[in-house]
């Protein structure tokens, strides 16, 4: 009974995450100060909960824009994710908040510190490397009318 018990707990936690790598989310180009990037819209409950876990690269400028349904306080974690990110909280009008690293596979919570509407992960040290700080605003979307 143990073992049957085991093995259903199994299946269903794989069934949580399965297919993280495969899902097919709708994409957008968006420009950050000078630099143009290309994200995955995470914008179900289902995306937003998957994110980027189990991915094992991620190129140099694409990234994933989680979208909230509403501006709160949000906050992202590192569960299954095996790449080290940077994440930009974002308010309404896509200004940065604050900015986050995470450390690959951790349950650190990493929270917006005040209300965000948008969380967007890039490869760890990204924003740094091209001196995108808090408070640009420079965010806007690019052939696809803006999402701010």
């Amino acid at each position: 009974m143990l073992r049957a018990c085991f093995a259903v707990l199994l299946i269903i936690s794989g069934l949580n995450t399965a297919g993280a790598e495969n899902q097919q989310l709708p994409i957008m180009k968006l420009s950050i100060l000078d630099h143009v990037i290309t994200v995955e819209l995470a914008d179900t409950a289902s995306a937003r909960m998957i994110g980027l876990m189990h991915r094992r690269k991620l190129p140099e400028n694409d990234g994933m824009l989680f979208i909230f349904p509403a501006p709160g306080i949000h906050c992202m974690w590192m569960k299954d994710t095996v790449i080290p990110l940077s994440v930009a909280f974002l308010d309404e009008m896509g200004k940065i908040i604050n900015l986050a690293e995470m450390v690959p596979e951790t349950l650190i919570p990493h929270c917006s510190v005040s209300a965000a509407r948008y969380a967007l992960e890039m490869n760890s040290g990204w924003f740094t490397a091209r001196k995108i700080k808090v408070g640009d605003r420079t965010i806007e979307a690019i052939n696809s009318g803006s999402i701010w």
